[in-house]
């Protein structure tokens, strides 16, 4: 079964912003498995002088806030995993010579223990646990990862995107921007897997707010075989996992009709790449040893009668800083197959001495009221876009099966728009809760399942080593899905 999840995210536990029970409640309202990750250590941080006090003191500060409750916090993500939310533990350390890690574990004796370098802690904290490389781009000695240090048997995954950027490679989307710096071409995903490394990719939010799963920040797909923590783990250590910027991307890559986290043999490949999207599909591009091997672009998919098609609906803008409340409804007198709600926080990637934030910024109301084939219904709350460039509204996409005759109902606070899925397809509507810079609604432009459903399938020969098979899937809203490596040889 398909799993979403965050697997790195903060909150007050450490320096952060939000209660950990609060993390714990958005969690539970729209991910399947999560960590609320503390801050625990830095064994190489900067000496403490004029320059680095404030920073070395903030670091050490939040250490020492996680050590004092570790106990509790750990009981808590032990109390809060159950067949609704599946939960691990974690903290994180820094590191400028190895590079910043997330440890995980699913075991609830996880000790908090301080050492100098991920193996070492991973070895000696009596329990399992992995060693998770994260905003692994950055210039080398500047906490980006360290593939000369690099081991595959404590990091058996490695985080690709979150809210600092994508990873994967120089040209891939989502540079780094935060102020840690710019990515650099040695520390991609790509520089990584042509050292010969064999990981699987993770996407998280980092996000510091106490919003685990943030819309559009980065998450985890797994593959596992039930919704629990051993099942989840094993997945994660055998590779059947992938990352996605934002959009539950639907993704299933074989090689010779094996999957994500195998080792193929023979010298004739047979590959395939379905994808099952939320949006129009942009490309889909299959890669070997890291250059593209087989693509196929969005224009390329021919129209045919669509047995369904896909309803983005999105909630937000204004220019307010205090919560905008938003009910809504979805009926149709077709067959309304799933829907996804996609919900952020308030934006917040590190907590610095200007953050005037309160405690609680994103103590938000989002749950979902009713889901069954005809109806879906939520409610959420927004805040004001940040920038042109950073988006703070929410979602639904729903799956609505019938023909061009069937019947959506939208309704938003109240306001109902009514019209069939022909005049869906011929584009979108919004409309404004006040007259001036207002809260707004966006019924976007119905999207047939033959523009958001892909299949790729290419034949190869091996090149006498070990080949790497990896793909990547972009929408035109931007939104992309990066699929872990098949390994295959002679």
């Amino acid at each position: 079964m398909l799993l979403w999840g965050d697997l790195h995210n903060h909150c007050g536990i450490t320096y952060g912003f939000g209660s950990l029970q609060n993390a714990l409640k958005i969690a539970r309202s729209h991910l399947d498995f999560c960590c609320i990750t503390g801050h625990a250590m830095w064994p190489d941080i900067y000496a403490r002088t004029p320059e680095t006090e404030f920073i070395v003191d903030f670091h050490r500060e939040g250490f020492k806030k996680l050590l004092e409750h570790w106990d509790e916090i750990r009981a808590e993500m032990a109390r809060q995993n159950d067949g609704e939310l599946v939960t691990f533990q974690s903290y994180e350390m820094h590191s400028s010579l190895y590079g910043d890690h997330h440890i995980i574990s699913p075991d609830d004796t996880f000790p908090l223990i301080y050492r100098d370098s991920p193996a070492r802690l991973v070895a000696d904290c009596g329990v399992r646990a992995i060693a998770v490389p994260h905003h692994i781009g950055y210039t080398p000695g500047y906490r980006g990862i360290n593939w000369e240090l690099y081991d595959q048997n404590i990091s058996p995954c490695v985080e690709v995107c979150s809210k600092h950027g994508c990873a994967m490679s120089e040209t891939a989307p989502y540079p780094y921007y935060h102020d840690m710096g710019p990515r650099d071409s040695r520390n991609t995903v790509y520089a990584g897997l042509r050292r010969g490394s064999r990981f699987c990719f993770l996407g998280s939010t980092d996000h510091h707010a106490g919003f685990p799963g943030s819309y559009g920040d980065g998450l985890t797909a797994v593959l596992a075989k039930e919704k629990s923590r051993e099942a989840i783990w094993e997945a994660l250590l055998s590779g059947r996992a992938y990352a996605v910027t934002g959009d539950r991307i639907e993704c299933d890559f074989t090689v010779n009709g094996q999957g994500l986290g195998e080792t193929v043999r023979g010298a004739k490949r047979k590959l395939r790449c379905a994808v099952k999207g939320e949006y129009w599909a942009d490309k889909l591009v299959i890669y070997k040893n890291c250059r593209p091997l087989a693509v196929l672009c969005g224009e390329q998919l021919r129209p045919k009668p669509a047995r369904a098609h896909k309803l983005r609906v999105e909630m937000g803008w204004g220019n307010s800083e205090e919560l905008t409340r938003w009910a809504g409804r979805i009926t149709t007198d077709g067959r309304l197959a799933g829907a996804n709600l996609y919900l952020r926080g308030r934006s917040l990637l590190s907590p610095t001495n200007h953050d005037g934030s309160p405690v609680e910024v994103n103590e938000i109301d989002n749950r979902v009221l009713e889901q069954d084939t005809q109806a879906f219904a939520w409610q959420c709350e927004t805040v004001r876009n940040k920038s042109t460039l950073h988006p703070q509204t929410d979602a639904v996409v729903a799956e609505i099966e019938g023909g061009p005759d069937t019947v959506v109902n939208v309704t938003v606070n109240g306001r109902t728009h009514t019209a069939s899925i022909a005049q869906l397809l011929d584009g979108g509507v919004t409309w404004h809760v006040k007259p001036w810079h207002s809260e707004a609604v966006k019924i976007h432009a119905a999207v047939p399942d033959s523009a958001y459903e892909m299949v790729l399938e290419a034949e190869d020969e091996g090149s006498g080593g070990m080949d790497v098979y990896h793909a990547e899937f972009a929408q035109k809203n931007g939104q992309w899905a990066f699929v872990s490596p098949i390994y295959a040889g002679l």
